[in-house]
């Protein structure tokens, strides 16, 4: 044996040493359970490990989560059977109330869906599921949504506050800012509304919820006004006369008597023979009775305050009237005013209009021109 082949050896036996401290150091650094586990150990442990536990564990682990399952199906059959007896109860009400039917399908869906959503909530919950970070995040996009989405959803709450306050109705003649017109549709986010040139104006609901609206149709009559200038030295009366004939001739116009008369209901008249005769009942034909009785008083209630209301409001007269409203530089102005209906307005103000400049001229009036008196000196 020469020497290399002893340093070979004796290299080969310090790496093996080497190898011998890491593995102990690795040993050393494990539990000790499992640094002085030995074969035997294991066996043992395997011939001693109690598998009842485990299963009675796992039985009980199972059982709790059918629970909950079950529970969480409940729940939903249950919050959908209320949701739904919910929904068709809204429906019958909003219809018998006469609601605008977009409305009512717009209000019925977002009911349904958010209650859906929240049982949805509710059931995962239940289960064990964890929903808050779930719900952040829907939260979160709901404010991003909304920021992005702010003229939109002012549309939208003008909409429905159009829709169930009802301060114009399809059909109605308005005016809101520069625009009028007759309403053609109202939507959710515009109200479409066609000019008498036949031009549609889209106005969005935003605008007309807190805005200043001009409708004409909301109540039965409007005053006509024309304003008649005549010559200094005619006959104001006769004026007056020929003006008053072609009203009282034009079939269009309102005349005096047609005003609508207020009728005053009189449902308590048989209020105590009929008290008389629910006292001798059963206590169901009493309960009937007094809340029939409620009901009279309330509805006498309401007629005393509309009353009230209508003895405050101006009274409509629908005599006709020519006066003389002003002394002008060239004319004596004379104001005309008259009544109407609504769908007649235009009709009869051209036919008047056009029927005063024909018949004074025959009666000796005469229409003055802007004039001057220039005076030279000498």
């Amino acid at each position: 044996m020469n020497l290399s082949s002893i340093l070979l050896q004796a290299q080969l036996a310090v790496a093996d040493t080497a190898q011998l401290k890491n593995v102990a150091k690795k040993f050393s650094s494990l539990p000790d359970s499992l640094a002085n586990a030995t074969p035997e150990k294991i066996h043992e442990g395997i011939k001693n490990f109690d598998w009842n536990e485990v299963i009675a564990q796992l039985a009980t682990t199972g059982v709790s989560i059918a629970l909950r399952v079950l529970f969480a199906v409940l729940v939903f059959v249950v919050g959908r059977f209320l949701i739904v007896k919910t929904h068709n109860l809204l429906r019958s009400v909003m219809v018998s109330r006469d609601v605008d039917r977009s409305l009512t399908t717009f209000l019925l869906s977002l009911f349904k869906i958010t209650f859906f959503f929240v049982l949805a909530i509710i059931v995962i919950s239940i289960m064990g599921i964890e929903t808050g970070s779930f719900i952040a995040i829907l939260a979160s996009a709901g404010i991003a949504i909304g920021m992005a989405l702010s003229g939109t959803l002012q549309n939208f709450a003008g909409g429905v506050l159009i829709l169930l306050l009802k301060p114009y109705r399809v059909g109605d003649y308005i005016e809101f800012e520069t625009h009028k017109g007759i309403v053609k549709e109202i939507q959710i986010f515009h109200t479409v509304i066609t000019t008498y040139n036949n031009e549609s104006i889209i106005i969005p609901n935003g605008g007309l919820s807190t805005g200043t609206i001009n409708n004409y149709s909301k109540e039965h009559a409007r005053r006509l006004e024309w304003r008649v200038g005549i010559s200094y030295g005619d006959d104001v009366d006769k004026a007056r006369e020929v003006i008053l004939k072609i009203i009282d001739g034009n079939e269009m116009l309102l005349k005096p008597g047609t005003e609508k008369d207020h009728i005053i209901s009189n449902a308590h008249a048989e209020t105590s023979s009929t008290t008389s005769e629910g006292k001798k009942g059963s206590w169901f034909n009493r309960w009937m009775q007094r809340h029939k009785e409620l009901q009279e008083k309330a509805a006498e209630w309401r007629e005393e305050k509309r009353q009230l209301l209508d003895d405050k409001m101006p009274k409509v007269d629908y005599t006709p009237s020519v006066s003389v409203e002003s002394l002008d530089d060239s004319s004596v102005t004379l104001v005309v005013r008259a009544w109407v209906k609504h769908a007649d307005y235009w009709p009869a103000f051209y036919t008047v209009n056009e029927a005063i400049y024909k018949q004074l001229p025959l009666n000796g009036l005469r229409f003055p021109f802007p004039q001057m008196d220039v005076h030279l000196d000498k």
